[in-house]
């Protein structure tokens, strides 16, 4: 499954030029555009930038016909009559922005020149709603440029924490600007479907950070990292039900049946202080969480590994990351047992165990909440990416 890509063309100036007559890519996912650069300038001779989705054949990715729209500087050549209603908008990332790509890179080869390097070539990889990503050449190792929206923008400021309290565990940011960030490479791979032998490395790596942080909560709230502790929790999963119509105004009447899924969501969010009390006395502290701590999102060696992607990072409850690097996990009794034994003995007294049992009904409503809060942050015509994932995982919740 690929994609069938048609780009239409904007110069610098806005002007739009037409459209590129459509041409086929391998990878189906509508954020990797690395091929999508790559099939312009192959099938059409044509240098260009992907600023931001237009629309698609279908309401979700992956594959399907998808246009986006491309900044070029030069003559594209012949191309097709095409329209693009080029309005602003409030929520739309500056690396959407026409212009914005070429500004991210100027400010990047400064950042370079200023600590003796140079920028010799600049090749796009991502670009949607929830961060660009470049691979940059220079005169001697390859970097990152990563940038991301406004709700994203404590990364930087989370991987400036975690070089000073916990060297090693994540990217070391060379320079940061806002929501952009310059990162050296990392050798190795990113480990997307990481056996769980390398996934107890992965906890043994997040565990010494988490108790770090659990002391200094108060300094990462204070660089803007956001707060989901229990009461803040709670609202944004009762909101997330409520946003979607998922519960019905009960009547005495028609009671739902046990198994309607709207009669769960219904018994859990009724009983959700009490849950979250419970799972305070366990013992285990708020501290920072990943809170996308897929295998996916660490990368490196067998050797030597690092948690990217923190942008996702929030103070809450570190159970989050646990029950996300268990997912797609045939036996995840091994993983589970590691984590418990590693907070036993962080925090004597403390029931790991029970956390886990308390915390996991609760992270699909959480995932909800996160894509929900997403689509209140994007412009409409990136919607697609993530409004399936609002009622998926609702109906996770109630399963």
């Amino acid at each position: 499954m690929g994609r069938i890509v048609t780009l239409v063309l904007v110069d610098p100036t806005g002007t739009v030029l037409g459209a590129l007559p459509p041409y086929a890519v391998d990878l189906p996912w509508w954020q990797d555009v690395s091929e999508v650069v790559t099939g312009a300038r192959e099938h059409h001779g044509v240098d260009v930038t992907v600023l931001r989705l237009l629309h698609a054949d279908q309401p979700a990715p992956p594959g399907g016909k998808v246009t986006y729209l491309a900044e070029v500087a030069g003559d594209p050549g012949p191309v097709r009559p095409a329209a693009a209603a080029l309005v602003p908008h409030p929520r739309r990332a500056p690396y959407a922005e026409i212009g914005g790509p070429a500004a991210s890179l100027a400010w990047a080869a400064d950042a370079l020149t200023a600590r003796g390097r140079t920028l010799t070539a600049a090749a796009q990889q991502r670009t949607w709603n929830l961060s660009s990503i470049w691979r940059l050449e220079t005169d001697t190792t390859p970097v990152w440029l990563k940038q991301v929206p406004a709700f994203f923008a404590h990364e930087a400021a989370v991987l400036g924490w975690l070089a000073e309290h916990s060297p090693g565990a994540a990217p070391v940011p060379l320079a940061a600007d806002g929501g952009r960030v310059l990162l050296d490479d990392l050798p190795g791979t990113d480990r997307y479907s990481a056996p769980v032998g390398q996934r107890l490395t992965m906890l043994s790596l997040l565990h010494p950070v988490q108790v770090t942080a659990a002391a200094r909560v108060v300094d990462l709230l204070a660089l803007g990292v956001p707060d989901q502790r229990s009461p803040l929790l709670a609202g944004r999963l009762r909101a997330v039900v409520a946003r979607e119509g998922a519960l019905p105004v009960p009547t005495a009447t028609e009671p739902l049946p046990a198994a309607d899924p709207r009669a769960r969501l219904a018994t859990l969010l009724d009983g959700l202080d009490e849950r979250l009390a419970a799972l305070a006395a366990c013992g285990l502290p708020d501290t920072l969480v990943h809170g996308d701590f897929h295998p996916g999102n660490v990368r490196g060696t067998d050797e030597r590994l690092h948690v990217i992607d923190w942008g996702d990072a929030v103070i809450g409850h570190p159970a989050i990351d646990l029950l996300r690097m268990s997912e797609r996990v045939a036996d995840p009794g091994p993983l589970r047992q590691a984590w418990s034994r590693a907070w036993r003995a962080a925090v004597p007294g403390c029931d790991p165990e029970r956390a886990i049992e308390l915390m996991e009904p609760l992270v699909a409503l959480r995932n909800a909440a996160a894509y929900a809060g997403f689509l209140d942050a994007i412009e409409p015509s990136e919607w697609p990416y993530h409004a399936d994932d609002v009622p998926y995982w609702l109906a996770q919740a109630a399963a």
